[in-house]
């Protein structure tokens, strides 16, 4: 008969899925300011590299105060958004319309990461792991705020950039 799995196991499994995620992101980040044809872009992505560094490491302290070895496990969704984002840069390389294709699909990983930050931290205080409160609240406001910058640009140089070469 299998164990019965718990809220506690539950946690793990999502912790390493996240912990995968954030490593993949952190692969893809640079692969995108590349192919960013703005600056602000280019300067976006690489900020988000930056941050993304810091929440491997938050991460990290998250698998110590559950005593568990840092280790992913294969996340596909974030797996199928990059893939997305990858397509977006070949079939768009070199339109205006890239950018804004890459900032939409940061902002679905962003999306996913959100989901994610916001389940863990809901069942890390269930758990009463108050330092992993800390933890994955911090990673969670850090990719509202990502999301936010994102939404921003795109609104004020990439989209209307795209609309206005579909335009013409």
């Amino acid at each position: 008969m299998p164990t019965e799995k718990t809220l506690n196991d539950l946690f793990l499994d999502t912790l390493k899925d996240i912990f995968f995620a954030e490593k993949q992101i952190l692969k893809a980040l640079p692969k995108m300011a590349r192919a960013a044809r703005s600056d602000e872009a280019k300067a976006g992505f690489l900020q988000h590299r930056d941050e993304t560094q810091e929440q491997i490491v938050r991460l990290e302290q998250v698998f110590e105060i559950v005593g568990k070895p840092a280790r992913g496990k294969t996340c596909e969704a974030i797996q199928g958004i990059i893939a997305e984002g990858e397509e977006f840069m070949e079939e768009y390389k070199g339109t205006a319309a890239l950018d804004a294709g890459l900032i939409s699909s940061a902002q679905t990983v962003e999306h996913y990461e959100i989901a994610r930050y916001s389940t863990l931290k809901s069942w890390a205080a269930q758990l009463g792991l108050d330092g992993a409160v800390r933890l994955l609240d911090a990673n969670l406001q850090e990719e509202i705020a990502t999301d936010q910058r994102l939404a921003a640009l795109g609104e004020a140089a990439a989209n209307p950039k795209a609309s206005k070469q579909a335009a013409e």
